[in-house]
């Protein structure tokens, strides 16, 4: 076994470093084309704390301080504590019911002074570090159904809480940890069954309820028919078929419907069905309007934030309109064009070039992890690796579809590129910490 690093520079992936600076960088520049008044001074500005750029500035500072300490730890530091962290970050997402606040619809902030605190942004790197702990353990055989079942409740139990905080779209995010799970021998069967579940779920609300109920009968009758001569020595099978054919159908007329009137908002639906192109049925026909600012014609929130978001990123065209040029996210057409919607001002800003030019810088991020995390002598290095690629791969993926109309509007920043302390630290301190245990990868981590 090597002796632990003596230097932050000796085993430091660099070039890591230097894709989190760039996607940084970008980020504070999109923030600033979105905020900045003409006439200000920009240096003044920048040091105010006083404009969303500058406060930006300052986490990211804040981070790279954090980052140097994290750098400077011992790698076994995160292995001791890693379930120390995670049940801190679960007693975190406890105190939100009695002390959150309630700001635009969501119930899982707890205001500490000027600052916000979002203890399930807080989660993903605790259950990023209780996984790895998890899976490297000697004990754990993962083949076994007992040891996933463990791994998913350490995965679910945030995103439940998550869920009673109104905050679907980050519960959500929980799930992309399956793909840790499935790099460790989860069976793949597993995820044919949660995409065959997504599945059904988009049908159940594209199709009438009595279509899609007599297609999954016909599907379970021509399976059988293709299996009748193994059905006739085993007749268990054929039960198996019926009972999976009888939770399709329950799935439709039951679960979907109870889980979009009482799990979801109004809202969210809303989203939903937008997406889809289909009319919102009445029932969720609730609040979410607003006056175009064009027209003056009244339209659903839904629609119209994913109309000006692609009316922004097609009016930059292959170069963009430049930095502070931007009339639709500059004037405020576009919703939360400096959080949620930034890809559309890096899209109007410097058109289907920029928004290239990013995806890849992401795609290289994305590659390096993974790289890192194949090198690595310790499973809880390698597991760890992949938890951050996943969350990463989840939010640009999510972020930029919901931009684009691909995918419903649930909430989830751009990584490092979105206003937003407690979103910038999270991913800063997710990629330091990969970086120390990347930088001691010659070691087994326990």
């Amino acid at each position: 076994m090597s002796q632990r690093n003596p230097t932050i520079s000796k085993g430091m992936d660099w070039s890591l470093f230097g894709i989190y600076i760039l996607l940084v960088a970008v980020g504070l520049a999109a923030i600033f084309s979105v905020t900045y008044k003409e006439g200000t001074p920009v240096v003044q500005s920048f040091l105010s704390f006083g404009t969303d750029y500058s406060k930006q500035f300052y986490f990211f500072l804040v981070s790279l301080v954090l980052g140097l300490f994290i750098l400077l730890t011992d790698s076994k530091f995160f292995t001791a504590t890693a379930n120390l962290f995670y049940a801190g970050g679960i007693l975190a997402l406890l105190l939100v019911f009695p002390l959150h606040s309630n700001i635009k619809g969501t119930e899982s902030i707890i205001k500490l002074g000027a600052f916000n605190f979002q203890p399930a942004e807080f989660c993903k790197i605790c259950v990023a570090l209780a996984l790895a702990k998890y899976l490297s353990r000697p004990e754990t055989d993962f083949r076994q159904t007992r040891s996933q079942l463990i791994a998913a409740a350490i995965t679910l139990v945030p995103a439940v809480l998550a869920i009673l905080q109104k905050e679907t779209g980050l519960a959500l995010v929980f799930f992309a940890f399956f793909l840790v799970m499935f790099r460790e021998g989860l069976p793949s069967i597993i995820l044919v069954i949660g995409f065959t579940g997504a599945a059904l779920v988009i049908a159940t609300l594209l199709l009438e309820r009595s279509l899609l109920a007599m297609i999954l009968i016909g599907i379970t009758l021509f399976i059988a028919l293709l299996l009748r001569r193994q059905i006739r020595r085993d007749k268990i099978l054929l039960l198996r078929l019926l009972l999976i054919g009888g939770l399709c159908i329950g799935i439709q007329y039951f679960a979907v419907p109870f889980f979009f009137k009482n799990v979801l908002g109004a809202h969210q639906v809303e989203r939903i069905y937008s997406t889809l192109g289909k009319d919102i049925p009445e029932e969720y026909q609730k609040r979410e309007v607003v006056i175009d600012k064009k027209s003056g014609k009244q339209e659903n929130l839904a629609d119209y934030n994913v109309k000006q978001s692609k009316i922004a990123i097609g009016s930059g065209g292959v170069f963009g309109k430049g930095l502070l040029k931007g009339t639709q996210t500059r004037y405020g057409f576009v919703p939360e064009q400096r959080t949620d919607f930034i890809f559309d001002t890096i899209g109007e800003g410097f058109g289907f070039t920029g928004c290239v030019v990013l995806l890849a810088l992401y795609l290289l991020l994305l590659f390096r992890i993974v790289t890192i995390a194949e090198r690595q002598r310790s499973v809880f290095s390698r597991c760890y690796a992949y938890g951050v690629a996943s969350v990463l791969f989840f939010h640009v993926a999510i972020n930029v579809s919901m931009t684009i109309g691909l995918a419903p509007v649930i909430g989830i920043p751009l990584p490092l590129i979105s206003y937003g302390g407690a979103s910038l630290l999270t991913f800063s301190l997710m990629l330091f910490i990969l970086m120390r245990l990347d930088a001691d990868r010659q070691m087994v981590l326990r």
